[in-house]
């Protein structure tokens, strides 16, 4: 039997309830009242990720109330001073393609129960912060989701801002349009419920997914998401629509063909040109999925699986559906190997057509960990043919361009949002530098390292202490 490529991801967003949020103790919200005092960066070199991205050495960055006041300017008294010598500020990196978890209950019980399993706030956004990710996109948005979102808007805990799309499918769990009437009522629903952007999903019907698409245009709302297979076959320019704003995946387009060649990188390149649709690439995606086909080793192995909640963590190893279908198609290994390498193509080819691409790692799947996943997506980026520079821009700029918020956040300048990543080392010599985090502003809180060191630490001994309670073959009974 042919195995579809269509990879159906076994989501980790478990339910649609609100999660359980951990507020900031008494002692934590004189520290932020404290932080409320003017910041002073001192001789770091900037690097601003405007238009121009003109490097500014050995400046003075004055930061208060979140906002970024000045730079290279008068500074204030009784401030805060943070050394950058020899130091590099980069703005708070985004990611566009995140899963969260929120609470909810494996079995139905009564119509007045609550939660039964859930998950802390900020044990989830910590890995966020400490990986120097400063907003998020939700590419599977619950009603939780905006319980979330708001906690940390209100400072109930630290974490990335937050953009949230609704998910509407042909079939399953999401929000399911069959007829192009049930696809823009979905829309607009989904509007009505708070939503600013929609995300297509893989079952739609093609006449369903073009009216989806026409309808967020009608209601300013943008549109990302998955290539329906229904296309499959069919000619590419079938599913170039015009307004589908961005392709979640590079998947998405290798699972519309078994020509993994140059030229039809080329035209798939060409086509969303011409649409002025954005690609995600999500390299990581694939990259983890081959792994896991391989051999489970390589989720054991992972030097930041602690920082996974411990129900995820014996999911990932137990209940493996990529290692799973490899076991029972060996053969699977070397389609997938195959499509590794035409995504690397489809980098090549859309930076040569000027597509916009921007970085989005889909994590939450299995091996691909809250959002230390980042930094290995700049790399694979950077492999795939981005230069260091190229791929921060797809990791700041592009994305709040693409959001609509690039007038907040995105890039380092006087009256932005103050969402910026201290690095011990030059990002635009190596991309593998955006590892070297010294610090972090979220929210207005400046996070040395030792802060972000101290809450990972907290974070993986309370998972460690809590992995016989969550394991997934008990998950019924939480």
């Amino acid at each position: 039997m042919k195995i579809n490529f269509l990879l159906i991801y076994v989501t980790s967003v478990l339910f649609s309830t609100s999660c359980s949020v951990r507020t900031i103790s008494s002692a934590q919200k004189k520290t932020i009242e404290y932080e409320n005092k003017p910041y002073v960066i001192k001789n770091v070199n900037v690097i601003p990720m405007t238009s121009d991205n003109k490097i500014i050495e050995n400046a003075t960055v004055v930061i208060h109330n979140n906002i970024i006041q000045s730079i290279n300017d008068s500074t204030p008294d009784k401030t805060q001073i943070i050394d950058g010598s020899g130091k590099w500020l980069i703005p708070g990196l985004i990611d566009m393609h995140v899963h969260n978890l929120a609470d909810g209950s494996f079995s139905e019980g009564y119509p007045t129960r609550g939660s039964t399993l859930t998950f802390d706030v900020q044990n989830m956004m910590t890995p966020y912060i400490a990986s120097g990710v400063t907003t998020i996109f939700e590419l599977s948005g619950r009603n939780g989701h905006f319980s979330l979102r708001d906690a940390i808007a209100k400072g109930l805990v630290l974490g990335p801002r937050m953009a949230i799309a609704a998910v509407i499918d042909g079939k399953g769990d999401e929000v399911v349009a069959i007829t192009p009437s049930d696809g823009r009522q979905s829309v607009r629903d989904a509007k009505g419920r708070g939503y600013r952007f929609i995300k297509v999903y893989t079952w739609l019907y093609s006449e369903t997914f073009e009216a989806i698409i026409d309808e967020a245009n009608k209601q300013e709302m943008k549109v990302i998401g998955h290539i329906p297979i229904t296309f499959k076959g069919r000619s590419a320019e079938d599913f170039f629509v015009p307004h589908f704003g961005m392709i979640a995946h590079a998947e998405e387009l290798s699972k519309q063909t078994e020509d993994f060649s140059y030229e039809k990188a080329q035209e798939y390149a060409r086509l969303a040109k011409e649409n002025r649709t954005w690609l995600t690439p999500n390299l990581s995606n694939l990259v983890w999925i081959t792994k896991q086909a391989r051999s489970l080793e390589s989720i054991k192995n992972l030097s930041t699986l602690k920082y996974v909640h411990p129900l995820m963590q014996d999911k990932w190893l137990t209940s493996n559906s990529y290692n799973r279908n490899a076991a029972e198609r060996p053969e699977w290994i070397e389609h997938l190997e195959k499509v590794v390498y035409f995504h690397k193509f489809l980098v090549k080819v859309f930076k040569e057509a000027n597509v916009p691409m921007v970085v989005g790692t889909d994590a939450g799947k299995s091996g691909i960990v809250w959002d230390f996943s980042l930094h290995e997506e700049l790399e694979l980026l950077v492999d795939a043919g981005l230069t260091n520079e190229e791929a921060l821009v797809a990791a700041t700029k592009l994305p709040a361009e693409w959001l609509g918020i690039n007038e907040i956040v995105g890039s380092i300048e006087v009256g932005k949002y103050a969402d910026i990543v201290l690095l011990d080392e030059n990002p635009l010599l190596n991309i593998q530098n955006t590892r070297s985090i010294n610090g972090v502003f979220v929210n207005g809180v400046w996070l040395d390292k030792k802060k972000i060191d101290k809450m990972l630490l907290d974070l993986a001994e309370w998972n460690t202490s809590m992995k016989e309670k969550y394991q997934w073959e008990n998950r019924k009974k939480y």
